[in-house]
């Protein structure tokens, strides 16, 4: 008896095997160094960028088998420096806290209480987007192959709702929210990554249309309101990979590009906020774009804070945890 107890309580706690190794997760005993980068390796004292300012970045490492796969971030102003909270396509997040010295401390690892699936593998937890209220500390979390978005309690402690908007079936299984942000208004965008607009919502030419990207618009809470339609049109051969909303309203968006032989690119466009709007085909203004020869890797995860005055962008990229990529945390001024 004693022994089906035991089988019967594992059979309960622990997720059903699919035959693949299970998802690493991150331990209990957060570990992390930060190393100093410049933009231009060549040439420590190149700081522009189209319309951005090199303000500083770090690469950061860890023992952490499950370190790594960033495709979202949050920053948030405090007294003792701003405080990061980084997701992974994983379901793993990484806060810490990081001020002038570039030197992370108060370090915490945890891995999402749930989500789509029974959590076994990376397919269950494709965390890609993330959007987070000031006021509450609610958390919604965007996730491709299942398109859906969940809703967490503050510090990821539970998850509340999740819904799979009926707008949103037709994404790419590989393509689906890439971006989410909340906007000071209150309403909610997300872009598919790879979904082009259907014909038959479409008035532009068939050459336009394929180069756009489906996009919602949500009036409040995306697990409990209905979204509206608009389109996004990125600059050249790139898909939208986050966005952001500055305090007026406007919208950053991150694109990116792969180049062969092992090469990302990465666009900064601003959408103004008057322009986000049911039915609307929107192309944002060029700001900058990261490319080699300068510092580059697959950056994902986008924010912004506001430092005396001045509109701060964030960057993190997803390293796929592949050795031939790192994790960067850039820290661009907006001029």
């Amino acid at each position: 008896m004693r022994v089906l107890f035991v089988i019967l309580a594992v059979l309960l706690i622990v997720p059903g095997w699919t035959g693949e190794e299970r998802l690493a997760l991150l331990g209990s005993k957060p570990q992390m160094v930060a190393t100093r980068v410049d933009l231009d390796p060549a040439d420590p004292r190149h700081v522009r960028l189209g319309r951005l300012t090199y303000l500083g970045g770090v690469a950061l490492r860890s023992i952490d088998p499950a370190f790594g796969g960033y495709s979202a971030l949050h920053v948030a102003q405090r007294a003792d420096g701003n405080r990061f909270t980084m997701l992974s396509d994983g379901g793993n997040v990484v806060a810490f806290t990081m001020g002038a010295d570039w030197q992370p401390r108060a370090l915490a690892f945890l891995n999402l209480p749930a989500g789509p699936g029974i959590g076994w593998d990376k397919r269950d937890r494709d965390s890609e987007s993330l959007a987070v209220d000031p006021t509450s500390g609610r958390v919604w979390v965007g996730y491709e192959g299942y398109n859906a978005i969940w809703r967490y309690a503050p510090g990821f402690v539970r998850a509340e709702a999740q819904r799979q908007p009926r707008a949103m079936a037709g994404w790419p299984d590989n393509g689906g929210p890439e971006s989410l942000a909340l906007l000071p208004d209150g309403r909610f965008l997300t872009i598919g990554e790879e979904r082009h607009v259907p014909r038959q919502r479409w008035r532009g030419s068939e050459a336009d249309r394929l180069a756009s990207r489906d996009a919602l618009l949500f009036p409040g809470d995306p697990i409990t309101t209905a979204p509206v339609h608009w389109a996004y049109l990125p600059y050249g051969r790139y898909d939208p990979a986050d966005a952001t909303a500055l305090p007026n309203g406007d919208v950053l968006v991150l694109d990116r590009a792969f180049r062969v032989p092992y090469r990302f690119s990465n666009r900064l466009s601003l959408i103004p906020a008057a322009a986000i709007r049911q039915g609307a085909a929107v192309r944002g203004r060029l700001l900058a774009t990261l490319d080699a020869p300068l510092i580059h890797d697959n950056f994902e995860g986008l924010a912004t804070t506001i430092e005396n005055g001045a509109t701060i962008v964030w960057l993190v990229s997803d390293d796929n945890q592949s050795l031939l990529q790192r994790t960067l945390l850039l820290k661009f001024r907006l001029d």
